[in-house]
C-alpha cells in the first residue's frame, strides 16, 4: 500500500488487504492455474481468465468450435479446487425444473420433498446453452444473478463458491436459440479457447487422458471463498473507478454500437480488475489491469449497428479501439500489470 497515498483511499467501505496478504493470494491463484494447465496445455491466458472470474465471483461464457477443451477446462477447475461439479447438457427438451429442481409428493410422509436440480452445485457446466429453449434459459437468470433458486415460493441459496461456465458453438445454427441480452449480460467474461499449437496438440494426444485422471485438488473450496472475500478488499481508487465508467460510457456513445454496456458491465470490470491485481500480487488496481480485461468483459455486452456488422467488425475490436481513445487517469501507478 506504500505506493498509494492515504488521500486516495479515504472513505473506503472496507479494510484494504495488505501487501503480504495479496502476495499469498497470488500464490494460491497461480497454483490453481498451474494445476489446470496440466490438463489444458498451452492455454495459459484462458486458464487465468477462468481463475480470475472464479475469484471475482463471476460466470464465464465460452464460445468455440467442438473439441477444443471447453469441458476439460471446467472439470479441471472443479477438480483443482475440490468442489462439487455438475453438467447440464442443454437440449430443446430440457425443462426449467431439470435445472432448478422440483418438489415431489412423498406418499409415505404426506409431504412434498424438494429434489435438487442440476444447477445446485459449486461449478456448473452449462453445455451448449444456446440449444435450450427461452423458457429453460430464463431459469438460469435468478441462479446466475442472485446465486439462489426459488421453487414453489421457497428460496434455496447456492453453496459458495458458485460459478456457471456455459459453452456454445458459434458455427452451428440448426437447433439453436439466440441467448437473450439479459442472460448474456450476466456472464462476467466471454472468450474462445482456440486450437492448440502443434507442440501442445502433440502433448494433448500423448498425455491428455493420463493428466485428466491424475489431476488432484491444490486448494480447498473454503480457501476459494477466502480468496473471494480478500478480492473485495483490493483497493480501487477514485481515479480507477472514473476510468472504468469512462470506458463504459464510451460504449454508449460509439457510432458502431447500437446498445452499449449496462452498469452491470461496470461492476464486472471493477470486480475483475481487483481479481487481476490480486493475481499479480498487488493490493490495488492500475490502468493496465482495466485495459487488459475490458475486451473480455465488454465485448459480448455491446450490440453492434447493422453497418458495423456488414463491415465485419466485432464487439472486441470496437472495445479495443475505445480503450485506446479513452484518456488514462493523470495519476497512474508506476507499476505495470505483468504478463499472464
Amino acid at each position: 500500500m506504500s505506493e498509494l497515498d492515504s488521500s486516495r483511499i479515504e472513505g473506503l467501505a472496507y479494510i484494504p488487504i495488505t501487501e503480504e496478504q495479496a502476495a499469498e493470494c497470488s500464490r494460491k491463484m497461480k497454483s490453481i492455474a498451474d494445476n489446470m494447465e496440466t490438463v489444458i496445455a498451452g492455454k495459459r491466458r484462458v486458464v487465468v481468465l477462468t481463475v480470475l472470474a472464479l475469484v471475482a465471483g463471476g460466470h464465464v461464457l465460452i464460445e468455440d468450435v467442438p473439441g477444443t477443451g471447453k469441458t476439460s477446462l471446467v472439470s479441471s477447475l472443479a477438480k483443482s479446487i475440490s468442489c462439487d461439479y455438475s453438467r447440464i447438457q442443454f437440449t430443446p427438451d430440457v425443462m426449467p425444473s431439470d435445472v432448478t429442481g422440483f418438489s415431489i409428493y412423498n406418499q409415505k410422509t404426506g409431504e412434498f420433498e424438494f429434489r435438487h436440480g442440476a444447477a445446485m452445485s459449486n461449478i456448473v457446466l452449462a453445455d451448449e446453452i444456446n440449444r435450450a429453449s427461452a423458457k429453460t434459459q430464463s431459469a438460469m437468470l435468478e441462479i446466475m444473478e442472485e446465486k439462489q433458486v426459488t421453487v414453489d415460493s421457497n428460496t434455496y441459496v447456492m453453496d459458495r463458491p458458485y460459478m456457471v461456465l456455459a459453452t456454445q458453438n458459434p458455427i452451428e445454427q440448426l437447433g439453436t436459440y439466440q441467448l437473450p441480452e439479459a442472460q448474456i449480460d450476466r456472464f462476467m467474461i466471454k472468450f474462445s479457447i482456440g486450437y492448440p499449437s502443434f507442440q501442445d496438440e502433440v502433448r494433448v494426444i500423448m498425455t491428455g487422458e493420463k493428466s485428466k485422471q491424475e489431476i488432484s485438488p491444490c486448494i480447498s473450496k473454503e480457501e476459494v471463498v477466502e480468496l473471494t472475500n480478500d478480492c473485495r478488499r483490493v483497493i480501487v481508487s477514485r481515479e480507477m473507478s472514473d476510468y472504468i465508467v469512462s470506458i463504459i460510457t464510451a460504449t454508449r456513445n460509439n457510432e458502431d454500437i447500437r446498445l452499449g454496456s449496462s452498469p452491470r458491465g461496470s461492476i464486472a470490470l471493477y470486480e475483475l480488475s481487483r481479481s487481476y491485481a490480486l493475481y499479480q500480487g498487488r493490493n490495488y488496481v492500475i490502468p493496465d489491469d482495466i485495459k487488459f480485461l475490458a475486451p473480455y468483459v465488454l465485448g459480448h455486452r455491446v450490440i453492434l449497428t447493422h453497418k458495423a456488422k456488414t463491415e465485419k467488425k466485432t464487439g472486441v475490436d470496437i472495445v479495443n479501439e475505445i480503450v485506446k481513445n479513452v484518456v488514462v487517469p493523470s495519476r497512474p501507478e508506476t507499476i505495470e500489470a505483468g504478463a499472464l
